[in-house]
C-alpha cells in the first residue's frame, strides 16, 4: 500500500510514544526509519517499527539512563544502558562531530545497545559538517564466519563516509549476505530467503526465515568479507561489547571522525574527492544501460524521488500491525 511520508511519520511517532519514548528520544528514531523507507530500505524501516515493539514487550524499557563513562578531549566512551541503537548512536555521533571540529579527530564508542540502523544515516550527518568518519557496528552473532555453519558475529556494518561539493560519498555496506531484518521482514510475510544465505541449526543450507533465524547467515564476500566481519565484532569489543554478544542486546559502536584540513584544505579535499566521483563514474560500463555509480548515488537519488513523490509503498501487514498497537 501507498502511504504518506508525514502520515508514517506520524503513525511511527504514535508508536514510540506507546512504548514509552520521550519527546527527545522519538525524532531521532523516526527520522532514522524514515529515512531507510525513503532509501527504499523498508526491511529497516516501517518493518522495524514492528521489531522495536517485540523486542520493548520482550525485555521492557531501559532502567538507566545513557551516560559518558570516560572522556578526553578527542575520546568518550558512552554506557547506552541497553537504550535502543539510534538514540544511542546519535548520542556518539553528537559528541564525535563536535570533538572533531574543536580538535582535528575523536574517536567514541558506545556500549550496551541494540539496534543502530544505517550507519550511512549518522555519516551524512558528519559529512554535512565536512568531516570524514569510519563507523562501525557490531551485533549479535547471526552471521557464520567463511568456512564455518555457526554464527560467530553479527550483520555487523562498516561505513565510511567523505564530504564533496555535492552529496557524500558514503560505503555502507553489511558483511553478512543478508541482513536481521531481512529474515524478520521474509518470516512475517511468508516468504522464503533467496539460495546461498543461510544455515539451519543442523549445518544445512536453509531458505526457510524460522530456522535460518534459529541457525546463521552466511558472511559476505567469502574469506574476505568475513575477515571484514570479524574485524567489525572487534570494533565492537573496542566499544566495550561482549565477543559473543547476547540476543538483540549488548552491541558495540565506533565512530572515528577526521577534519580534513588536519591534512590540507579543506575546500580543495572536498573539490579533489567530487573530481574523482566523476572520473570513477565516467569508466566504461559494462553494460552500456547500467553506468559505473559511486557509494551513495543510489540511496541519494531514491530518496529525492521520494521525497519528491511526497511517500512510498509499505507492506500492508505491517501497517495494519503497527496501527493495532496503537489503538
Amino acid at each position: 500500500m501507498r502511504i504518506a511520508t508525514q502520515d508514517a511519520s506520524a503513525l511511527l511517532t504514535q508508536v514510540m510514544a506507546k512504548l514509552g519514548y520521550g519527546s527527545e528520544d522519538i525524532p531521532p528514531i523516526v527520522d532514522h526509519l524514515i529515512d531507510c523507507e525513503l532509501r527504499g530500505l523498508g526491511y529497516g524501516g516501517m518493518a522495524r517499527a514492528v521489531a522495536i515493539i517485540e523486542r520493548i514487550e520482550r525485555t521492557g524499557m531501559p532502567k538507566r539512563p545513557i551516560t559518558v563513562e570516560h572522556e578526553t578531549p578527542v575520546s568518550a566512551k558512552i554506557d547506552g544502558a541497553d537504550h535502543i541503537g539510534y538514540v544511542v548512536a546519535q548520542r556518539a555521533n553528537d559528541i564525535a562531530i563536535r570533538k572533531a571540529k574543536d580538535m582535528g579527530v575523536a574517536v567514541v564508542g558506545a556500549r550496551d545497545t541494540w539496534y543502530t540502523g544505517m550507519l550511512s544515516y549518522f555519516a551524512e550527518q558528519a559529512a554535512a559538517e565536512d568531516l570524514v568518519t569510519m563507523i562501525a557496528s557490531n551485533a549479535s552473532p547471526w552471521v557464520a564466519p567463511h568456512g564455518a555453519t555457526e554464527g560467530r558475529f553479527g550483520t555487523n556494518p562498516i561505513c565510511y563516509g567523505f564530504p564533496s561539493q555535492g552529496h557524500p560519498i558514503i560505503w555502507d555496506i553489511g558483511t553478512s549476505t543478508i541482513m536481521h531484518a531481512e529474515v524478520l521482514l521474509a518470516r512475517r510475510q511468508g516468504k522464503p530467503l533467496p539460495e546461498g544465505r543461510a544455515f539451519g541449526p543442523d549445518g544445512q543450507p536453509t531458505t526457510d526465515p524460522e530456522t535460518a533465524l534459529a541457525g546463521a547467515f552466511t558472511s559476505w564476500g567469502g574469506h574476505k568479507g568475513s575477515g571484514l566481519g570479524l574485524v567489525v565484532q572487534m570494533l565492537g569489543i573496542l566499544a566495550g561489547s561482549d565477543g559473543m554478544t547476547p540476543e538483540l542486546a549488548g552491541f558495540g559502536y565506533t565512530i572515528v571522525a577526521i577534519r580534513p584540513d588536519l591534512f590540507g584544505d579543506t575546500a580543495d579535499f572536498k573539490r579533489r574527492i567530487s573530481e574523482y566521483a566523476e572520473t570513477a563514474r565516467a569508466a566504461k560500463p559494462a553494460d552500456p544501460a547500467s553506468p559505473v555509480r559511486m557509494p551513495f548515488d543510489r540511496s541519494h537519488a531514491v530518496r529525492e524521488a521520494a521525497r519528491a513523490a511526497g511517500g512510498f509503498d509499505v507492506d500492508q501487514a505491517i501497517h495494519e500491525r503497527l496501527q493495532t498497537f496503537v489503538q
